[in-house]
């Protein structure tokens, strides 16, 4: 009984394995991201249109399309409100945000304006879906951040500084298509004097406009400052005066003129926005008034002249009260870079943790790259400076001639890495000190340039001899060898 029991399993065995086993289904692993936002819109901003995407579930068109007009934002933003949205992302396009990003804050959304480089580098499918649906997902995820804003007081301080700044390079323009006709007229007087929009430079010009041809009637207007002998100045005023090329002066310096003016105004207006601002930092009161029988005072105390494209009002003053620390009091900074910072920056600086991330926002620090504990790469982002890195870079560069630590500093870094290299550098640390006086209202105390020197050459002294006692212990070692 029992062989034949044992026959019977082992049959029983081998019909159960050769019955066809079931397949198992594959089960495909889908990584999901946790939603931070789930009240969350994407918005794709364009001129003409605005494309806006809803999370799922929040209404029947998950994705709709609105005009850029007033009336169409206005819908745009009650129909947000019925979704019940509470916080929006949206592409920085051009200047075609604004309208729509005031719009949105006013109606109490929390606003994201995002870098569209953030966007392109997250890794996704972008191409195959909507770009709104796609800004929607990423912000649902909590994968996006806003860019830096500045506030109404701030944003329109800057807007004005960034007007100047245009009307200042057209200016320059305009400058130098006058040295161009004079250069083709074969009249020299560019090269005899420094400024040919200065006193004796615009008298000359209105001379020759107003149709005087004679070198030596030129004379009179000559300032007795230039250094130049006469004889030279009247070579230099010898041409062939063709006629094109006086019409094109003429023109050019009509607009040159017609720029002043608008600078003169934007001047006015931009100290308009200072004087309330200083208001708004001092319980209402505007201490730092234009005061020209002071002003006068100062000019002769200290004989030195603003430079003609400086605003005709006290900067300093201004700067000073509404930072309450004095900015200007670091090296190479000057009246123009401080309004341009305090346009660009605020002076709530808390928005940077550190000096650290201040000086990235500005592009002024290395972008290391490293992998596997080593330094690939440190260049700087490849990108056009913000009008308030443009600041430190132009102050590193006045400083490099300068009798002070900061000068030592720049020079020494030029000596490593040459000129770009230490007006990085050098911005770097005008930078850093700039953070600290404006969020912690730290005064400027300079190092003494004494000190700093010696300080300098310990260092070079200490290193060279950490490379004698490696070389001597070489040394050592091959003669032990042999």
């Amino acid at each position: 009984m029992s062989i034949q029991r044992g026959k019977e399993f082992f049959a029983f065995k081998k019909n159960a394995m050769n019955k066809e086993k079931p397949k198992k289904q594959k089960t495909k692993k889908v990584l999901e991201m946790v939603v931070v936002n789930p009240y969350s819109a994407g918005i794709d901003i364009s001129d003409k249109e605005h494309v806006v995407a809803v999370a799922e579930g929040l209404s029947d068109k998950r994705v709709r399309a609105f005009g850029s007009m007033t009336s169409d934002l206005e819908e745009l933003a009650s129909w947000l409100e019925a979704c019940e949205i509470e916080t929006v992302a949206m592409e920085s396009t051009g200047v075609y945000w604004q309208s729509l990003f005031q719009l949105l804050v006013s109606r109490g959304f929390e606003v994201y304006l995002v870098n569209a480089a953030n966007i392109k580098n997250v890794t996704g499918r972008k191409d195959d879906e909507n770009d709104a649906m796609w800004i929607q997902k990423l912000h649902s995820c909590g994968l996006l951040r806003s860019s830096y804003l500045p506030e109404e007081q701030q944003d329109a301080l800057r807007t004005l500084t960034r007007y100047r700044r245009t009307l200042t390079e057209d200016c320059s323009r305009f400058v130098n298509r006058m040295q161009k006709a004079l250069e083709l007229m074969n009249i020299k007087f560019h090269t005899v004097i420094n400024d040919i929009m200065g006193k004796s430079g615009t008298a000359v010009i209105e001379a020759i406009i107003e149709g005087e041809r004679d070198a030596r009637n030129f004379l009179p207007f000559i300032d007795p400052r230039i250094k130049a002998i006469p004889e030279t100045i009247v070579k230099s005023l010898e041409g062939n005066w063709r006629s094109d090329h006086l019409f094109t002066l003429k023109e050019s310096y009509t607009m040159y003129k017609i720029y002043r003016e608008r600078i003169t105004a934007c001047d006015m207006e931009i100290e308009k926005h200072l004087q309330r601002w200083e208001a708004s930092c001092n319980e209402g009161e505007i201490s730092a008034k234009n005061d020209k029988a002071k002003e006068e005072k100062e000019v002769k105390q200290t004989k030195k002249r603003k430079p003609k494209n400086y605003p005709p009002f006290d900067g300093r003053a201004y700067l000073k009260k509404i930072h309450r620390v004095d900015v200007l009091a670091i090296f190479g900074l000057s009246e123009i870079g401080g309004l341009e910072l305090l346009a660009e920056t605020g002076t709530d600086l808390s928005k940077w943790k550190n000096e650290k991330h201040f000086v990235s926002w500005l592009n002024l620090c290395p972008n290391n790259k490293i992998s596997g504990g080593k330094l690939i790469s440190s260049k700087l982002f490849n990108k056009h400076p913000n009008p308030a890195s443009q600041a430190f870079r132009h102050a590193a560069n006045t400083i490099q001639r300068s009798d002070n630590w900061l000068g030592e500093f720049f020079r020494k870094k030029k000596k490593k890495g040459g000129n770009k290299y230490a007006i990085v550098a050098t911005a770097n640390k005008i930078a850093s000190i700039y953070y600290k006086l404006v969020r912690f209202k730290q005064e400027f105390t300079p190092v003494d340039i004494t000190d700093y020197q010696a300080k300098l050459k310990q260092a070079t002294i200490n290193q060279l001899e950490r490379k004698l006692s490696r070389l001597k212990a070489g040394q050592l070692s091959e003669d032990k060898v042999v």
